[in-house]
Formats: C-alpha cells, sequence, structure tokens
C-alpha cells in the first residue's frame, strides 16, 4: 500500500479471562518467542499489553477492541473468525456465525478510519508441511487444528506437526500444560495424606 514503516502492534488481552484460557504471562512469553524465531520481525512489532477484560460479549466486543486500538494509534485492524466468541446459553453451538465480527465491524459507527481487514482462514498445510492460507481446491491436504485440539497436544504431551507452530512458542505451551498437572499432581497428594 505504499507505507515506509508499517509497525505491527501485537496487542494482547491482559485482564480477567475464563479460567481455562491460557493466562497473560504464558502468552507473553509464547510472544516473545515467535519473535526470537524470526516469525514475526522485532525490528517492526510493538507488543503492548491491552488491559482490558474478556467479556465473551461476541460483536459488542469486536467493536470495543476495535474501538480501543483506534486510540492505540492503529489505521488498520485484523479481525479473525469468532472473535469473543460467545456459546449458545443452551444448544451445543455458537450464538453468532463465524463472520459476525467482521460483518458488525463493517457497519459499526465510528470504526470510518480504520481499515478493516478479515483474517483470511490459515490451516495446516499437509504437502507444504507449514501453515499457509486455505485453498479450497486442495482442501484434502489441509488440517484444521483447533485451540481446543491444539491444547489437547500441549495437555497429553503429543506434538502437532512439524511447521504448525514455532518451535519456540510451543515449547512454553507444553511447559505450562506440564505445570499444571505437577500442581494437580501435587494438590491430589496433599488431600489423600490428610
Amino acid at each position: 500500500m505504499g507505507y515506509k514503516n508499517p509497525i505491527l502492534l501485537l496487542h494482547p488481552l491482559g485482564g480477567f479471562t475464563k479460567a481455562d484460557d491460557v493466562p497473560l504471562d504464558v502468552r507473553m512469553e509464547q510472544h516473545s518467542k515467535v519473535l526470537e524465531d524470526g516469525v514475526l520481525d522485532p525490528e517492526t512489532t510493538i507488543v503492548a499489553i491491552f488491559p482490558s477484560p474478556m467479556h465473551y460479549a461476541g460483536p459488542t466486543e469486536v467493536q470495543w477492541h476495535a474501538k480501543a486500538r483506534i486510540n492505540a494509534g492503529a489505521n488498520f485492524y485484523i479481525v479473525g473468525r469468532d472473535p469473543a466468541g460467545l456459546g449458545h446459553p443452551i444448544e451445543k453451538r455458537d450464538l453468532y456465525d463465524p463472520d459476525h465480527g467482521k460483518k458488525v465491524l463493517s457497519m459499526a459507527p465510528g470504526l470510518e478510519k480504520l481499515n478493516i481487514l478479515p483474517f483470511r482462514v490459515a490451516a495446516y498445510d499437509t504437502v507444504g508441511k507449514k501453515m499457509a492460507f486455505f485453498d479450497p481446491s486442495r482442501s484434502k491436504d489441509f488440517l484444521f487444528i483447533s485451540g481446543t485440539k491444539m491444547r489437547t497436544y500441549a495437555r497429553t504431551g503429543e506434538n502437532p506437526p512439524d511447521g504448525f507452530m514455532c518451535p519456540g512458542g510451543w515449547e512454553v505451551l507444553v511447559k505450562y500444560y506440564e505445570s499444571l498437572q505437577t500442581e494437580e499432581t501435587t494438590q491430589k497428594a496433599a488431600v489423600a495424606s490428610t
């Protein structure tokens, strides 16, 4: 687009999240590894904590996140699929369509100055042995690894395919889940001895 010095603001949420979410200190350590491993350029990336709690409020929260980034000086905003997801209160499904956040941002008042960049669907390319943008013409070559499945891999000590995540970032996640298992074992032993 002709910009001479674009800067990426990596702005992880720093407030309250659900108990089963990965804590901020672990996510920050992962971000450090992503920068160390060269996945993102440390010269053009600013990492700053966004001190907001996660309300899991669907499209309303997506608007709040986008407007807050305008105040941080952002000109562009990448919105993913199912941001600030919200489960249906009764049925086992999401309340909103996965692209609802992107649709709402395109219509939200006050966001005219912000260029909304929809996140393209990415998956693990089994041929290229790396993450890549999904190509429907080669759909059988792609493996979708959800956040839930990724956390399950880390919990059970199973490695994702090579190229799924930078090795340093993966190691941080595995160590976090190992520490949870150690803590749980220690708590069970303490209860059993009383």
